[in-house]
């Protein structure tokens, strides 16, 4: 089975938005979310996520709480995906040398914040894209 983790600044708004999307449309992966830094750490995800979520009605863990990236997930995981350009290059720096051919930006356009921009919808729509192609690439290369 694959593993998948999306990766953003704080796991409370994009990557947690990616992880529960994708995991509802393709139960074939074990996906998972963490954070480049510890700013969140252990702050659920954040009430404008989880009101896409309730519009949406995408299946969550609600007790879910902001967990920075490990050095035993960047072994763990196959897919190790940033969210933006500055968490790629953040993960690029923080990963093992053996590990950096696992680290993909999410999308060619970086997801913008909601916690800067406050537009949870764009991102849900650029989330839900970007997943939906994710799924076809590693179904492809499977």
């Amino acid at each position: 089975m694959k593993k998948i983790v999306f990766v953003c600044l704080g796991n409370i708004c994009r990557s947690p938005m990616a992880e529960f999307v994708m995991k509802g449309l393709a139960d074939q992966f074990e996906v998972e979310s963490r954070a480049t830094s510890s700013w969140e750490h252990g702050n659920p995800i954040h009430m404008g996520t989880q009101g896409i979520f309730q519009r949406h009605k995408i299946a969550f863990d609600p007790s879910k709480t902001s967990q920075q990236i490990s050095s035993a997930d960047f072994k763990n995981f196959d897919y190790i995906i940033g969210m933006d350009s500055s968490n790629v290059a953040d993960l690029k720096r923080m990963a093992p040398r053996n590990c950096q051919s696992k680290i993909y930006q999410f999308a060619q356009t970086s997801v913008p914040d909601p916690w800067y921009t406050g537009d949870f919808d764009e991102t849900y729509e650029r989330v839900l894209k970007g997943c939906q192609e994710w799924l076809k690439r590693i179904e492809n290369e499977s």
